[in-house]
């Protein structure tokens, strides 16, 4: 029997195919179609395209400005780390061994022919480097220089920088072997201190993700499993994606004495006695990207925070050859007062069909368009777009009234998305108890995370049905006492 036909319509869409029949070929999809990024030449990396690079910018122009309050001081470490340091912390060399990417030699030659280049054998290094997969044993290696005294404590430093780790299986932004990130590692004198700080800078993701991301997740442990190597505590923030599965949006690790006795980080302290310190490690990386991408989007493409914008709002001239000057004279006119009210804003004058700029920008993902033309000037009218809440949020008003709203309905926005997504993972949230409903529930195509007792954990049937559905658990979250547990599946 054939559907209704106000059924077998399907509404075009900007993106194919849509986030319902293919979610990982829509997230592809939207990235292109927003020119983000692209794969590159070389095996596991992407390439940032400029639009992509100013969204990441933004992020990290918001994240500084907070590690900065809080006495981090920036610094920088080198990429080639002595495989010697990476030996020291059996556990970090245990996790970290198989995504390893490692220099050997200086030098190339060409080969026998004469066609090509290799690695000179007289030029093979006597020990060999590896390419930066993490850096707390380069950076503790310089901490046990620089702290001798319990005057140099607390010691805070981050670094903005590349990380190597060899990926199988990548995905833009997500997960791939080159990515751009910020590692905070921090230094004290005691045990209290240093996971204070953990916790601290993890509030401070959360911060971020919610005030200028619109991205509301659970803040929690891991479990042992999950741990960072060498970490006596792993606290994460995990934000759920519009397809249910978690994203790991942030870590923030206490490490206790570990790094310290490996690297010989020791003060004297006010007793006189020689003391190990105590460190923390906390990172972000452009993985928030994609986490953007996914929470907020929809089938037209990439929907982008205020907050987080290149262009908070676009004007789009609407010219014909005789008003071109006019309208574009007006545009420049309304981006001048638009910037004295510090709102990023840009002006479209490509020669391109107005249909063709709008999509455009609907598809790069600008929280506002604002188009104009010469009836609109003639009216004292703007015609303005919210990205967030679909194709028929069309406004007319005059421009005083725009103007006087504005900077409120970009936080009207930043807060909306902010609401849905808190309330999409809310209605995805389940309590269960036991392994038979959270089998059912997940083979009947359920979505979302499930909040369980943490006593299930070493259940066999658990683990079983864990393993069959591929799930993962994702935190103990510290609102619930240790008593319960999140699981998932990942990214």
């Amino acid at each position: 029997m054939n559907k209704p036909q106000q059924q077998q319509k399907k509404v075009r869409t900007a993106i194919t195919p849509t986030r319902e029949d293919d979610f990982p070929g829509w997230y592809q999809s939207a990235i292109k179609e927003a020119d983000l990024a692209e794969n590159s030449p070389v095996r596991g990396c992407m390439v940032i395209k400029p639009y992509g690079y100013a969204i990441w910018e933004n992020i990290q122009r918001a994240l500084d400005d907070m590690v900065k309050e809080a006495g981090v001081q920036n610094a920088y470490f080198p990429l080639l780390i002595p495989l010697e340091f990476i030996s020291r912390e059996a556990e970090h060399v245990d996790g970290f061994a198989k995504e390893c990417a490692v220099v050997t030699h200086h030098r190339l030659e060409k080969n026998a022919d004469g066609t090509g280049l290799i690695p000179a054998e007289a030029a093979k290094l006597e020990e060999p480097y590896v390419i930066r997969p993490t850096s707390e044993t380069i950076i503790g290696h310089s901490m046990s220089k620089w702290i001798q005294s319990y005057r140099d404590l607390p010691m805070k430093l981050n670094q903005w920088c590349n990380i190597m780790r060899w990926e199988m299986r990548t995905r833009l932004f997500l997960r791939t072997s080159e990515f751009l990130w910020q590692e905070g590692h921090n230094a004290f004198a005691t045990a209290k201190e240093a996971n204070d700080d953990a916790r601290k800078m993890l509030d401070i993701y959360k911060r971020l993700y919610v005030e200028f991301l619109a991205m509301p997740g659970l803040e929690g442990e891991k479990t042992a499993d999950e741990r960072f190597p060498g970490a006596i505590h792993t606290y994460t923030y995990e934000s759920m994606m519009q397809d249910g599965k978690a994203l790991q949006a942030c870590t923030s690790h206490d490490l206790g004495d570990n790094f310290a006795k490996s690297f010989e980080i020791q003060f004297q302290g006010e007793d006189g006695n020689v003391h190990n310190a105590f460190t923390t490690s906390w990172g972000l990386s452009t993985r928030s990207v994609g986490g953007l991408i996914m929470t907020h989007g929809d089938d037209d493409g990439i929907i982008l925070p205020p907050k987080i914008a290149p262009h908070q709002i676009v004007v789009l001239p609407i010219t014909k050859d005789e008003d071109r000057a006019e309208v574009l004279a007006y545009c420049e006119s309304l981006k001048a007062k638009l910037k004295d009210k510090n709102i990023r804003v840009h002006v479209d004058e490509r020669d391109m069909r107005p249909a063709d700029k709008m999509w455009d920008w609907v598809k790069k993902g600008v929280p506002l368009r604002v188009e104009v033309g010469k009836r609109d000037i003639d009216g004292g009218n703007l015609v303005h777009t919210r990205r967030d809440i679909g194709r028929d949020s069309k406004t007319i008003e005059a421009e005083g009234a725009f103007l006087n709203k504005v900077n409120d309905l970009l936080d009207q926005i930043q807060a909306d998305m902010c609401a849905r997504a808190s309330k999409f993972e809310k209605d995805n949230t389940q309590t269960l108890q036991t392994s038979e409903d959270i089998d059912s529930f997940y083979a009947n195509k359920g979505i979302g995370f499930i909040k369980t007792s943490c006593k299930l954990l070493e259940s066999e049937a658990f683990q079983k049905v864990m393993k069959t559905h591929s799930l993962t658990p994702r935190c103990v979250p510290f609102e619930d006492n240790n008593e319960f547990v999140i699981i998932g599946k990942s990214y």
